[in-house]
């Protein structure tokens, strides 16, 4: 008598392999025909083209590779440099695309598209809260530094008086919306979706609206900055290459210390240098009061203090009986050793942090905007958090603050009743008169304007 066969398993029909279970519907669906899909009617030509095309070597795909991002590379560079000199204008734009496409990065990395797709409104509001959150930190900057044409405009003074509370609001409209299209069943990725955008806006938006008051400062603080942190990375894989052998980092094996330290010396050497060239040029210290100057025009204005030479003398020992030692440099030559320290030191943190956010996610790259680099937030990483730093030192340190036309304005118009103002209005007028900066006619038509009033 024949023993009865165990363990002996049947292929059900549509199991796809899945032994002793039917295919779900999403394996189903995942795993049937679409128009156009490989899986059916175009197999057999993608074979044939595979078998007909040679694999392409490891030594060719490298090659490539790098041949295309050295080509973008140069192209970022001098596009970056038309921009820088056709005016602040044009840098403002390349900065606010900059946000703009790394916000849409941060937040494709983290979308569930099947969970998107049954909730319409969730990217709708990533993007609303973006608009808003960029309506307040951009009139932010520009009432401030444009104080003095915003708040004399009779259209543009109710959205400047009232930026930020119409900001709140717009923001409150962002949050009901949301709380209202809460659905059963999507609670949790609805949640996750909104405090992912939130870190996005701060980590990205939140900085590079320092960024932008950097720009508005003067050129200086904006470019800086920016080309320690490149040099920086050049001189870490250069240093890396040629004597790395210690790995600094496990989030990032490539980065050894000895590059880390090699490229924190070259570093400071480099913004030394770069410092005494820009400081020559009034189109990178003044602060922007002209949206349309170019390197052409140029700019006006009494130079920062920390830009101008001053004189210092090391006393040298009585035993060698000769005079002190006298030098002139500017403050802002002591001021770059800083910059350049935290460029090579702590800004490099910002690139690993986003190492490790595409490590929690399984990626590669945030995306695929610049090829041969990957996404604009790979480029940008370290490039946040060191505008950030500028925008803190610059305003703690170096930042000189004096009456200017706008704050006169904002003050007379935000402090003053109107009665208040016509008195203020009249005695400058008395005082430009008596002092000769203004004709006597002036002065009596400013007396009879002032009478009619009555």
């Amino acid at each position: 008598m024949t023993k009865p066969r165990r363990n002996v398993q049947f292929q059900h029909r549509g199991s796809n392999g899945h032994h002793g279970r039917r295919a779900s519907i999403s394996e189903t669906s995942e795993g049937g025909s679409e128009p156009g899909s490989p899986k059916m009617n175009g197999a057999s030509e993608v074979s044939q083209e595979e078998k007909e095309s040679p694999p392409q070597s490891e030594y060719d795909k490298k090659k490539a590779t790098f041949v295309t991002r050295t080509i973008w590379t140069l192209v970022m560079i001098a596009g970056f440099f038309v921009s820088m000199f056709a005016g602040h204008i044009y840098v403002i734009g390349i900065v606010t695309a900059v946000q703009i496409v790394s916000f849409k990065e941060v937040i494709a990395i983290a979308n569930v598209p099947s969970r998107a797709k049954n909730l319409p409104f969730t990217r709708s509001l990533n993007w609303y809260f973006l608009g808003t959150t960029m309506y307040f930190l951009y009139g932010e900057s520009v009432i401030y530094y444009f104080k003095h044409i915003i708040l004399v405009d009779r259209v543009l003074l109710p959205f400047a008086t009232h930026h930020r509370f119409i900001s709140f609001m717009l923001y409150v409209i962002g949050f009901v919306f949301f709380v209202g299209s809460l659905k059963k069943g999507h609670y949790r990725f609805q949640f996750t979706q909104f405090a992912w955008t939130h870190m996005a806006l701060a980590l990205i938006n939140v900085q590079s609206h320092f960024i932008l008051n950097n720009i508005f400062e003067g050129m200086i603080w904006f470019f800086l900055p920016a080309s320690l942190v490149i040099t920086n990375d050049i001189f870490a894989y250069i240093c890396g290459i040629t004597f790395g052998r210690t790995q600094l980092i496990k989030l990032s094996p490539k980065k050894t210390v000895e590059g880390f330290v090699g490229a924190w010396i070259l570093t400071i050497f480099f913004g030394f240098a770069m410092t005494n060239v820009l400081m020559r040029y009034r189109y990178f210290i003044c602060p922007v009061n002209d949206l349309g100057a170019n390197i052409f025009t140029g700019l006006q204005c009494d130079p920062n203090p920390v830009f101008l030479p001053q004189t210092h003398t090391i006393p040298l020992p009585l035993l060698l009986h000769t005079p002190p030692v006298t030098f002139s440099i500017a403050p802002m030559q002591f001021h770059i050793l800083v910059f350049a320290t935290f460029a090579s030191l702590i800004a490099p943190f910002g690139g690993f942090f986003a190492s490790g956010l595409k490590r929690t996610f399984k990626v590669k790259d945030f995306g695929e905007s610049i090829p041969g680099h990957g996404g604009i937030t790979d480029r940008m990483d370290c490039q946040f958090i060191m505008g950030f730093f500028a925008y803190m030192y610059y305003q703690s340190f170096i930042a000189v603050y004096r009456a200017s036309v706008g704050g006169v304005i904002e003050m007379a118009v935000q402090g003053l009743t109107g009665e208040e103002q016509v008195e203020v209005l009249k005695g400058l007028g008395k005082y430009l008169v008596g002092q000769g900066m203004v004709g006597s006619e002036v002065g009596d038509c400013l007396a009879g304007v002032m009478a009619r009033r009555r």
